[in-house]
């Protein structure tokens, strides 16, 4: 949500921002809140106007009695009555007018970074960097599922019996190689400063109202029947969520944490081939990083952060890409992202293992998260980017790391976590 002194001064840029993102329909959303909040600060300033008054009589009726004034007492006395009448009718239009406004603010876009390259959806994404050659064997690589299946560590069969589609087990060394490489982007980040952490896995409808726009909430989320509780769909709702209302202490700041959670996604529709492995799932497990800094420090935090997930991955020998996401795939409260792709020997194109983004202050305006600095009370900025999700990284993992035998060679950064095993050879099938 942006300020909305941005469209009671500037309403041109905030329109230019929604022609960027080939939102046109919301053009004239801004005419509409610029309408009610002149109606909204009118009825404030009335009221007041009215409570001014109302003050001024009181303090005179005290006067009035000392002097045995009882015809301006009584006079007073009623324009005491009218006048809580009309304050109170003023406050009920203050806070129609006011949810108006909020509802309305909450599909304005953010405001873009300059940076940010124009288009209208992803196949309109810049690549920025390629880190790593991207290498084709001269032997096949096999569809992911089947080297899986090859080294006995998937059974989607079963997870459709007790699950549904979307659904999968990972078993033996790949179950290994799952968690080896969760605990190894934990280290990881733990290494680069920043504090673990463990979340809740549920979260309020306002905490998730707070941190996404409601189509990402309706496309993504699943809701626990009869209760006030969302299934989180990234750490990151329920890691920002933590601070609501919260004014941080300012000399805490940057604070830089990273977060294991499960995830739940809906995932809606039928993706195609290559979602019938397990790329596109209902469940996954994720090392997430957040960020809460002050204004200034937000585009630096966003270069360190998915500079990380670079580095994390060239650790792995998987060569990856940044792509950086034009205006029109942008969501609505990011000001910049860009996503971290991983290479596909098997398809030979890139495909998206991690995304960073810097939000502005947007999530903390909703959220009411703020510190107090020498100039006062001001909004944080926060970010946030995957360090690595599984089962994405392991497809990435096992295809990069593959040979001709069936094997999957295991990098020496993540040996420690797979009880120093140098590679995971496939399982002889009578």
């Amino acid at each position: 949500m942006i300020d909305i002194n941005l469209i009671r001064e500037n309403k041109d840029l905030v329109k230019e921002n929604i022609k960027k993102k080939f939102q046109d329909e919301k053009l004239e959303l801004v005419d509409k809140i610029e309408d009610l909040d002149i109606k909204y600060r009118k009825a404030k300033s009335t009221a007041d106007e009215k409570r001014s008054e109302k003050n001024k009589i009181s303090a005179s009726i005290g006067e009035f009695v000392r002097n045995k004034e009882m015809d301006k007492v009584e006079e007073a006395k009623k324009r005491v009555n009218e006048l809580n009448t009309e304050i109170a009718n003023l406050e009920v239009e203050e806070e129609r007018l006011a949810t108006q406004i909020k509802d309305l603010m909450m599909v304005i876009p953010n405001i873009i970074d300059a940076s940010v390259p124009i288009g209208k959806d992803d196949s309109e994404n810049v690549e920025n960097q390629r880190y790593g050659e991207p290498i084709v064997p001269e032997y096949e690589i096999p569809y992911h599922a089947d080297i899986l299946n090859n080294l006995s560590g998937l059974d989607k069969e079963s997870a459709g019996r007790t699950s549904g589609e979307g659904f999968y087990y990972l078993t033996g060394d790949i179950a290994r190689l799952h968690s080896a490489m969760l605990s190894y982007a934990r280290d990881f980040m733990i290494g680069k400063g920043f504090t673990y952490c463990v979340p809740p896995f549920m979260i309020h409808a306002s905490v998730v109202e707070g941190v996404m726009s409601f189509p990402e909430m309706e496309a993504m989320m699943y809701k626990i029947e009869n209760e006030d509780l969302y299934l989180i769909g990234t750490s990151e709702h329920s890691m920002i969520g933590r601070y609501l209302n919260q004014i941080v202490d300012e000399k805490t700041l940057p604070i830089a944490l990273t977060s294991y959670s499960p995830c739940f996604r809906k995932e809606g529709g039928s993706h195609g081939l290559e979602e019938k492995g397990v790329y596109r799932v209902h469940q996954f497990e994720k090392q997430e990083m957040v960020v809460l800094c002050k204004p200034e420090d937000s585009m630096a935090w966003y270069e360190k952060m998915w500079n990380a997930t670079v580095e994390f991955f060239r650790t792995l020998d998987i060569p990856v890409r940044t792509l950086e996401c034009c205006s029109g795939d942008l969501a609505d409260l990011k000001v910049k992202s860009c996503d971290v792709e991983a290479w596909s020997p098997r398809q030979q194109k890139y495909f998206e293992v991690g995304s960073c983004s810097t939000l502005g202050d947007a999530q903390a305006r909703r959220l009411s998260i703020r510190t107090k600095g020498e100039n006062g009370t001001y909004y944080v900025h926060t970010l946030n980017n995957t360090v690595v999700a599984t089962p994405r990284a392991i497809i990435a993992f096992v295809e990069n790391n593959y040979n001709e035998d069936g094997s999957v060679n295991i990098p020496e950064a993540l040996r420690p976590y797979m009880g120093g095993i140098e590679k995971i050879m496939p399982v002889k099938k009578d």
